[in-house]
């Protein structure tokens, strides 16, 4: 039996400024989360229709401190009570990531103790691990905002890639429709909320690349469908009626859960090919996961592939800091695992690092 371990976690890839308390053993999954605090940024994002980076930054810089103390003080330890810290070290915003890097980095040496950069992505993959001590290996759909990959989980630092996107993550698209159609932000629960009025039969919304193989996807073309159809209508009624709208919302959205459902169905097949696990698993992380129609046609697709469907609550779904101290913990067990290593803030992590980039690489690397 291993030592029990407790970590501070904290969070600042994008929006969301986090920090976490998070109880469990190395190698072992069911964790215990002693506390979890997330500061988000709605407020400050929504006149623009999206994340404007500086202010991200900003929001992050000034309220990084102040989680941290809440995540103690809810969890009723001090610093000194912690056994190590991991921080998101990328991929995201590079702006606030430096400024949950730089904050961990300098609560870290103050106090002495162990601090570990974690993979974003890593975090959300890892998440059926902490609610429901899922056993490797599982596949993973990893939907947001920034994201949407198909993973195969085959130990804390072993993921392969069965496909993604290869554009624009279905939690883009979705922010993009509601700018399109005059909807608040952030866009997937507007959408989602005005598509419950509409007829998601109406328009003919393209399913892209359901006619080739694999497990690979895009939205870019769907979002550039909706446009045209919210333009003919515009011109035609000189402005755009509600239940037009909700028509367009419920058409978009039953296109992107049509495409995922799909894809997922392939790479379910795709993981019993290459593990064939007596009880699979399909887990799925990421905003987009929130939404309702999407669960659903997910948990039929799982069931009709011989799949358990795992889905967390939804607050450690969308980004949080429980997540980051549970990976934290998970890679305290791999046999290479270096306390004092130098972190270093990406912008650009790519969570397979053997697959060839999806999203176009540059100097600052591969995006997915």
């Amino acid at each position: 039996m291993g030592q029990s371990v407790t970590i501070l976690g904290i969070e600042s890839s994008c929006d969301d400024t986090a920090a976490a308390v998070v109880r469990g053993i190395p190698g072992q999954g069911g964790g215990e989360i002693l506390s979890s605090i997330v500061a988000g940024q709605v407020d400050l994002h929504a006149a623009f229709g999206g994340v404007v980076p500086e202010i991200a930054a900003r929001a992050h810089a000034e309220r990084v401190d102040i989680c941290v103390e809440q995540a103690l003080a809810e969890a009723g330890l001090a610093l000194a009570d912690v056994d190590a810290i991991a921080v998101t070290a990328g991929p995201g915003l590079i702006g606030g990531v430096m400024s949950g890097v730089m904050a961990a980095k300098g609560l870290a040496a103050g106090a002495g103790k162990p601090l570990t950069g974690i993979n974003h992505l890593a975090g959300h993959a890892l998440t059926p691990r902490l609610t429901d001590g899922l056993e490797f290996p599982y596949l993973m759909l990893l939907v947001s905002g920034g994201h949407c990959q198909f993973i195969a989980v085959a130990g804390p630092d072993s993921f392969h890639r069965l496909g993604g996107t290869i554009d624009d993550a279905p939690g883009e698209a979705f922010d993009k429709t509601a700018k399109l159609l005059a909807l608040g932000y952030p866009g997937g629960p507007e959408v989602e909320r005005e598509a419950l009025r509409g007829d998601p039969t109406r328009f003919k919304f393209p399913r892209p690349l359901l006619d080739r193989p694999g497990c690979d996807m895009s939205f870019s073309g769907l979002k550039t469908a909706l446009r045209r159809e919210r333009d003919r209508i515009v011109v035609e009624k000189s402005g755009l009626p509600r239940q037009d709208r909700a028509d367009l919302c419920a058409g978009f959205q039953a296109a992107v859960a049509d495409v995922l459902a799909e894809k997922s169905r392939r790479a379910c097949l795709a993981f019993q090919e290459a593990y064939d696990s007596p009880a699979p698993v399909l887990a799925v992380a990421g905003g987009v996961s929130a939404n309702a129609l999407i669960r659903a046609q997910l948990d039929t697709v799982a069931q009709a592939a011989g799949f358990a469907f795992l889905a967390p609550p939804l607050a450690l779904c969308t980004d949080n800091a429980a997540m980051i101290a549970w990976a934290g913990l998970e890679q305290m067990a791999l046999p290479d695992f270096d306390p004092h290593a130098d972190i270093t803030a990406r912008p650009r992590w790519p969570l397979d690092k053997a697959a060839k980039p999806m999203l176009g690489s540059g100097k600052k690397g591969a995006k997915a």
